[in-house]
């Protein structure tokens, strides 16, 4: 309830939206009435007059004489209402200008990721068209897959790889100490094409990670100059590789990175595994990434790497990197600091890949990587004023202001702020033929993620047990 509070020197009187009138007092000899208002109220006649009465009566149990009570009644009404309208309006003004330039906090917010992604998504173009490449490409091709307890879908990568037109390919399969019977499918299909190998890992070092440790073993085996590192789950279209090479030569980068196509039929999959397109696009200026050689520009998809072998071996490949779960990340910025150019191509017309399979596999996938990437102490705290309010608080704040009848230029800053909130995803979601579902939630999948990325973060902090993948720690 609204109430407008008058102090007096006989006390304090609080006159109430109802009508209903209170007084605390505290008697003090005094000839005058004076009024202080906290806090303005629309006061109905009948709580007027009361007031008038009771003011009146107090005055005389304080023995103040009225020469003229009527002249007086009048004057200190008056009092109260213009000290009641300036008080109650700067009080209703400042509030109005704190609400106001929060809202336009959560809209600034909330814009970069959307321009970001407005102008990145030109420059996440794809690979070049067939004809060039078929024209550009010349030498064969290695294609290098790490493998552990992968025999349900490693057959069907390989087989896409051999499907390759317009290079010479070889395929060659690590299997990491797998248990499962991944070393007998790739056995089975070296046996019916020469192009296939099967190599076994040796034991793991206890400072490696098993994936680059895979790769690295993997690169020396290659027989062929470009080495192109793909996880056993990509599948391959047959004019991929010819496209991958004939864009490096145009770009003249070291390491090319190509992000697949990213299959998500299941709830979690559809929240979480576009967020990787919202983070990258809505945070990395990729025109300064082509220009600049700065490490910290440097980003790619694990999943698909195509390199040449004298540079991989200069930039140390997959051995600088031997202790990292996060390669996407890691081997751009190692090739970075090598001297070496990287870049990144749209490969979602060129490969497909289901990464993880429901919500255990995808909150184990995200808390894996977390760490190297945003989960630690630089990065937590901005990351999670970006994302949160970029694409929380705005709807909450939006509805919070509407039921709480905030200024009318709050609400409409709110609910701009709440529109961008989920352009960037839409955008995405358009561009890549992802589920809209996913858009709609995108607020919910943005607080899954932030409260994963600090999971892992404390995590860390404590010294809790890492993620395990593929039945190993590291």
């Amino acid at each position: 309830m609204r109430r407008l509070w008058v102090k007096t020197r006989l006390g304090f009187i609080c006159l109430g939206d109802s009508t209903l009138l209170h007084l605390i007092y505290h008697f003090s000899c005094a000839p005058t009435l004076r009024f202080n208002v906290a806090r303005r109220s629309d006061v109905g006649g009948g709580a007027v007059w009361q007031a008038e009465k009771l003011i009146h009566q107090q005055g005389k149990l304080a023995g103040v004489r009225e020469r003229n009570p009527t002249a007086e009644r009048r004057a200190t009404l008056r009092g109260i209402g213009r000290e009641s309208d300036g008080g109650a309006s700067g009080h209703i003004g400042e509030a109005n200008l704190l609400t106001l330039v929060f809202a336009l906090t959560l809209l600034s917010l909330a814009a970069l990721p959307t321009l970001m992604v407005y102008s990145n998504l030109p420059l996440f173009h794809r690979a070049v068209a067939t004809g060039d490449a078929t024209r550009r490409v010349g030498g064969g091709v290695s294609v290098l897959i790490p493998a552990r307890n992968e025999e349900q879908g490693i057959g069907a990568a390989v087989c896409s790889a051999l499907a390759t037109i317009g290079v010479e390919v070889e395929v060659v399969v690590m299997d990491d100490h797998s248990t499962d019977c991944t070393a007998a499918v790739v056995e089975e299909l070296s046996g019916t094409d020469a192009r296939v190998r099967l190599v076994r890992a040796p034991d793991l070092p206890s400072d490696w990670n098993g994936k680059q440790h895979a790769c690295w073993r993997l690169s020396q085996a290659a027989k062929f100059e470009r080495l192109l590192f793909m996880d056993a789950d990509v599948r391959l279209e047959p004019t991929a590789i010819v496209r991958l090479v004939a864009e490096q030569i145009r770009s003249g980068c070291s390491l090319l990175s190509g992000f697949p196509r990213q299959l998500t039929p299941t709830l979690a999959e559809q929240l979480l595994i576009p967020m990787m397109y919202y983070v990258l696009l809505g945070y990395l200026p990729l025109a300064r990434m082509r220009t600049s050689n700065q490490v910290g520009l440097g980003a790619g998809c694990g999943q698909l790497f195509l390199t040449n072998k004298a540079d991989y071996l200069s930039a140390d490949g997959h051995a600088a990197i031997k202790s990292s779960r996060h390669d996407g990340l890691q081997l751009p910025r190692s090739f970075r600091r090598a001297g070496f150019k990287t870049d990144l191509v749209d490969a979602s017309d060129l490969a497909s890949v289901r990464m993880y399979r429901g919500w255990s596999s995808v909150i184990g996938g995200l808390r894996k990587n977390a760490t190297e990437g945003m989960a630690n102490i630089k990065l937590i705290g901005p990351f999670s004023v970006l994302l949160l309010g970029g694409s929380v608080l705005p709807i909450l704040m939006l509805a919070h202001a509407v039921y709480h009848d905030w200024s009318g230029a709050s609400v409409v800053v709110l609910a701009l702020a709440t529109a961008l909130s989920f352009t960037p995803r839409a955008m995405i979601a358009a561009r890549f033929e992802s589920t809209w579902l996913g858009a709609a939630l995108h607020p919910l999948a943005v607080t899954i993620f932030v409260a994963v990325q600090w999971r892992a973060f404390i995590g860390q902090l404590l010294g809790w047990p890492t993620v395990r993948w593929r039945g190993r720690a590291g």
